[in-house]
Order: C-alpha cells, then sequence, then structure tokens
C-alpha cells in the first residue's frame, strides 16, 4: 500500500536516504534525522504523536517528496530549506555560499569567551565567514562589539550582510576581499579577536569528499591549494601582529588532524600561549594563539 501517513513517509524517505552514496553517512540514525527535520519543515511546526498518525495532504506530499530527492542527491539540509539555525539565529542559506556548520559553534563561544574578557572598545573579526555564523553570533552575544566577516567572495560577504539586516544586528559588518584587505585601515592594532574557519582540505584530497560536500560547496570554502592545508591560517597568523592588540587572540578552527600543524604554525609567527579546545566528544575543534602583551614574558 502506498504511505499515506506523516510516519509512513518519513518511514520511507528514511530507506532512500539510507541508500544514498552521495552523503557521508557518519550516524547511523541520519537518515532519520534528515527526514524527519525535512517533515518538520514541510508542515512548520513540530512533529508530535498526533501529528505524526495524520494523513499527509497532497500539497505536502509533493513538496515532501522533491526535498527528499534533492537529499538523496546529496544536497545538504540547510541548502533545501534555504535557512539554518546557529546559536538560535535563523540564517538565510543561499547557492554559491559555503553551508554552515553546528562545529564551528565551539569557534564562536571561544570568541565571545574572548571578547567578554577584554576592556575597552572590543572589535571581532571573522575571517573566510561565509554565510557569517560566527560573526553574527558574536555581534549577537557582545553587542557592545564592533563586529566584522569577510569572505573573498561578494556572496558570501552580501548574504553576511543580508542576515544581518534580517536579524537586526547593526554591530555587524561585511566586506569582500582578499583575507584582511576589505578591512578598514582604522582598525589596523585595534583588534581583539580573530577567528577563522579555514578551508583547509588539501587538493588532491578534494576527489575523496562526499558528493554532499563536494559537489554544493564553493571549492574556494573547500580547499586554500596549499599542500598542508594551512596557507590562508599562515597568512592570518603573519599578519595577526599588525591587527590585533597586545594579548589579542587568533582562534582557528581545524580538523582535528591538523591540530598540532597548526599550533606549529601559530607559534612559528611568533604567536604565545598557544593553546587547544575540544569539544563535547572530545574532539579537538579550535586552536588558538595570542599576540604577546607588552608588559608579560613570552610563554610559548
Amino acid at each position: 500500500m502506498p504511505a499515506t501517513t506523516v510516519t509512513e513517509h518519513i518511514d520511507k524517505a528514511i530507506r532512500k536516504i539510507a541508500k544514498s552514496t552521495a552523503i557521508d553517512h557518519w550516524d547511523r540514525n541520519l537518515g532519520r534525522y534528515d527526514a524527519e527535520e525535512l517533515m518538520t519543515e514541510v508542515l512548520g511546526r513540530k512533529l508530535t504523536q498526533r501529528l505524526l498518525d495524520r494523513e499527509l495532504d497532497t500539497a505536502s506530499r509533493k513538496r515532501f517528496a522533491a526535498m527528499v530527492a534533492r537529499r538523496v542527491n546529496g544536497e545538504p539540509i540547510p541548502r533545501i530549506k534555504g535557512h539554518y539555525t546557529f546559536r538560535r539565529l535563523d540564517l538565510l542559506v543561499r547557492d554559491g555560499v559555503f553551508v554552515p556548520r553546528a562545529s564551528s559553534e565551539l569557534l564562536a563561544v571561544e570568541a565571545i569567551k574572548a571578547l567578554r574578557r577584554r576592556r575597552g572598545n572590543r572589535v571581532a573579526v571573522d575571517v573566510a565567514t561565509g554565510a557569517g555564523p560566527v560573526a553574527l553570533a558574536v555581534a549577537n552575544e557582545v553587542p557592545s562589539a564592533e563586529v566584522w566577516g569577510v569572505d573573498i567572495s561578494t556572496d558570501a560577504a552580501r548574504l553576511g550582510k543580508d542576515n544581518a539586516q534580517r536579524l537586526g544586528l547593526r554591530n555587524a559588518h561585511f566586506r569582500a576581499g582578499d583575507l584582511l584587505d576589505a578591512l578598514p585601515r582604522r582598525l589596523r592594532g585595534g583588534i581583539d579577536v580573530f577567528t577563522i574557519h579555514p578551508p583547509y582540505v588539501l587538493r588532491k584530497d578534494l576527489k575523496e569528499l562526499p558528493k554532499e560536500i563536494r559537489a554544493f560547496e564553493p571549492l574556494q570554502s573547500l580547499t586554500d591549494g596549499s599542500d598542508d592545508g594551512l596557507g590562508l591560517v599562515r597568512r592570518l597568523a603573519s599578519e595577526a601582529h599588525t591587527w590585533l592588540k597586545p594579548g589579542g587572540v587568533l582562534l582557528v578552527e581545524v580538523g582535528t588532524y591538523l591540530s598540532r600543524r597548526t599550533q606549529a604554525t601559530l607559534r612559528a609567527a611568533q604567536l604565545v600561549n598557544v593553546s587547544w579546545t575540544k569539544d563535547d566528544l572530545g574532539v579537538t575543534r579550535v586552536v588558538s594563539g595570542r599576540t604577546p602583551r607588552r608588559d608579560a614574558p613570552t610563554t610559548v
């Protein structure tokens, strides 16, 4: 018999998603998570047992089937929905701009903590900002700070600006440019925190990525073309002393396998107090380093 209830349509979608070779099935329950999230989007409300037992109307059935087909082809859920929730902020997501990830929330948290420890006029800059999730979270949770998001992609900078306007975050600003070229010169030497989720995939490894990443994310958001995936981090670390205040911090989101090499990169750039932060699963997500304080001894 054909599926009729909401539950039956979800179960059918789970089976289809589970068979997809375009998706990285890192969690055995991923098919259920995806199917339920798409159904919630279609119905516009939380899935209660009462709702699950109802028959799905024709319009909703067609919309859900179309969304499931896109997911089976590898398209990321936020792209299908057109939005993504990041630290309670509902962000627009568009083609051609890197999709926000939950893993980046720790980067935002560390930046917020660092800013709150600073005094006076506080400035934060998120490099390779994409849709602006980290910059917008910082702007939202430290409203007295001046926050900038920069990206080499004009589409990304435009989307970040649209998200800021939509959320009413007037302290968040976005510009397009290569690394720090887009920043106002007045910020030189006056920044408290840099954050970056760099494009750290080695070019030779791009073909190994699942289709849901390889086919739907901009190439420049995945790799900087370097042999070790740290080309952009090296550039930013080398400029940190010029742009950061004494004691300012550079926070880098990394893949676990890059943690030690990222630490070595920050030390080679003469940043001090190099350390790392793990997420709730014990996975290293953020590596940090500081510019020396004028009155403090250097500690690497």
